[in-house]
């Protein structure tokens, strides 16, 4: 008898707004002049805002660019019925750069001062993006064909290539001038190793352990050499990345050929921007990894064509006149050959091409 009142006494001190706040669904209720009257931890969360400074304020101001949601949420206010709208973008005001894709469920209600919003907010920027990750290494295996077929081509002239530099060598009066011919002697066999590895197929890559800095400062020295003066390249590495296992001639040309598109579509003037973080829990593929090591290479160029963003990373895809269309296809496919992958994303004055790489046990 004593379990049977129990129960009520439990429930008698019960809050709801516990149960909300546990739900990985953001809900938030928005009264007559669509103003927030409440919204769960979720809901905060992904939009970025505290229901605190957000009371009493349109919920539109809460978005960067709301109009797309704030045009559904007055229609359903008025007409009374309930819309269900999936994949909808949204940017928080208070991180406009962080883009959210949302499905959204606005449910009408009367209350006492009148009708009010139910809004329920799925994140499905991971559903997104796991799927574009598929789809984009189920199509890698045609561009290995391509890039195996290319590799054959490349090889003759970086024979020539080294050939010259190792004559011109002999030529030069002063060691000074030699440190020139051996970068080119240097980088000539580092390519051709490369193009030794991607033209075997079944042959895995040569891991060893390796710091994604040492990586990011010869990238960056290489880059430095190509660059104008007038161009701005700078670095911004998290001291904390330990070593993992990783092929370090392939992830040297797959960040050089990251980089330099960074710096054709840079031009002249501008900034670009090597940075290295700490990213844990990150799914790549099937995979889940404890730990990644994300190495970005952000440029405040126009930005990738829209047409373009679906297919950049496919063999002969390119928005220059003069562009190949195979150094974002060849990177991609280093990078992945490590267990890794690289994403972007890309507005006017900012484009962010991400590398990641697994880190510690997971390699």
């Amino acid at each position: 008898m004593a379990a049977e009142y129990a129960a009520p006494s439990a429930l008698a001190h019960f809050d709801p707004a516990d149960l909300l706040d546990a739900l990985a669904t953001g809900i938030v209720m928005l009264d007559a002049q669509l103003c927030p009257v409440y919204a769960n931890v979720a809901a905060q969360d992904l939009l970025a805002f505290s229901l605190k400074m957000a009371r009493g304020r349109p919920f539109s101001e809460l978005l960067h660019e709301p109009e797309g949601l704030a045009g559904i949420l007055r229609r359903s206010l008025v007409s009374g019925e309930i819309i269900a709208d999936r994949e909808l973008t949204v940017r928080p005001a208070a991180s406009p750069r962080e883009a959210r894709t949302l499905d959204v469920t606005l449910t009408p209600f009367d209350g006492l001062t009148g009708r009010h919003l139910l809004l329920e907010l799925a994140d499905t920027t991971q559903r997104q993006r796991i799927s574009r990750e598929n789809d984009l290494l189920a199509r890698l295996d045609s561009t290995r064909l391509m890039v195996r077929q290319l590799a054959h081509e490349i090889k003759n002239p970086l024979g020539g290539l080294r050939g010259a530099a190792q004559l011109l060598e002999r030529e030069l009066p002063g060691a000074a001038l030699k440190e020139y011919t051996r970068v080119i002697i240097g980088e000539a066999d580092r390519l051709t190793a490369l193009v030794d590895s991607m033209a075997r197929p079944s042959q895995t890559p040569n891991k060893k352990p390796v710091n994604v800095h040492e990586i990011c400062e010869h990238v960056y020295h290489l880059l430095r050499a190509e660059a104008p003066p007038t161009l701005s390249i700078e670095r911004d590495y998290d001291p904390s990345l330990p070593d993992s296992h990783l092929d370090r001639h392939q992830l040297i040309q797959a960040l050089l050929n990251v980089a330099r598109n960074a710096l054709q579509a840079q031009g002249d003037k501008g900034c670009i921007m090597l940075r290295t973080r700490a990213r844990s829990n990150v799914s790549i593929g099937s995979a889940v990894h404890r730990l990644v090591a994300s190495v970005q290479v952000e440029d405040s160029g126009p930005g990738v064509p829209e047409h373009l963003r679906g297919s950049i990373f496919y063999p002969l895809v390119t928005g220059r006149a003069n562009g190949t269309g195979l150094g974002l296809a060849v990177a991609q496919e280093l990078v992945t050959r490590n267990g890794g992958i690289i994403e972007f994303e890309s507005e006017f004055g900012r484009t962010v091409f991400t590398l990641l790489l697994p880190l510690g046990d997971d390699t």
